[in-house]
């Protein structure tokens, strides 16, 4: 079953890329509205199951459902779960183009059943609430050879981002980083709205903190920005803190990092 959007006009190019972009989650979403309308760029068809759940109303990029309805290209760009890539990419055997995933922890070699394979890695949180600035998110490549090195590279340039060469020990070094310092940061605002919702203050009073928090470490290393009662050895405030946190998995969690931060500063 294929859908057609409406698509913007592009300028004319002698060199188009013409690029398939396989899933429809939170980056497969994010990619479909960055990859059109870019220059050399020329999204050709959108595989996604679940397109009802999602319209983009003014784009014309085909849409399909079934995966032997894919188009011969240039790139196909595999934006599934990592459980699903397998899967997924032995439906483009047959194909000639480069088959590339986008996921941060999956080594390269899990496509080098396809002459042509290579990673994608954008590297930031993608939610499909909330478009996001690819000219701002850090796009991570590795690929099988020189000339497929150098067609993800005019991907990237395309799309504006800042262009870093990762191996696969890089990149899953990179998302675990990744992890620290995004989800379990979140988790970590997620228990501060808790605290905030119980004795009935607005979370947003905390806003400034946090974004003061993420400016700072532009400038100076995180290392040389811990503040805080751990760091100082401030016993005292510790325990006066575990004693008004009601949830014994708080307690826990700010035992076990402030017990970290004592220990490696």
């Amino acid at each position: 079953m294929e859908t057609r959007y409406k698509k913007k006009e592009n300028p004319t190019f002698n060199l188009m890329i013409k690029i398939v972009l396989l899933g429809a989650g939170n980056v497969g979403v994010n990619l479909f509205k960055a990859l059109q309308n870019k220059n050399g760029i020329e999204l050709v068809q959108w595989f996604n199951r679940s397109f009802i759940h999602y319209k983009q109303e003014d784009s014309t990029v085909p849409v399909i459902t079934q995966l032997n309805e894919i188009v011969e290209a240039d790139l196909y760009l595999i934006s599934v779960s990592d459980t699903a890539i397998t899967p997924v990419s032995k439906a483009l055997e047959n194909k000639k183009g480069l088959v590339a995933h986008t996921a941060g922890s999956v080594a390269l070699s899990l496509l080098e059943g396809h002459q042509n394979h290579a990673v994608f890695y954008p590297l930031q949180t993608f939610s499909k609430q909330k478009e996001v600035d690819f000219s701002q998110i850090p796009l991570c490549l590795e690929a099988n050879s020189e000339e497929n090195l150098n067609l993800l590279k005019s991907v990237a340039q395309a799309m504006g981002g800042p262009i870093h060469l990762i191996d696969s020990v890089q990149r899953k070094a990179l998302h675990v980083a990744a992890v620290f310092v995004n989800n379990f940061t979140n988790y970590l605002y997620k228990i501060g709205e808790e605290l905030c919702k119980e004795h009935k203050v607005p979370f947003s009073v905390l806003q400034p903190l946090i974004a003061e928090t993420a400016d700072k470490i532009k400038t100076i290393p995180p290392s040389a920005a811990q503040t805080g009662p751990a760091v100082r050895g401030d016993q005292k405030i510790l325990e006066d803190h575990l004693q008004h946190l009601t949830k014994e998995s708080h307690q826990q969690l700010y035992q076990l990092i402030s017990a970290s931060i004592q220990q490696h500063g």
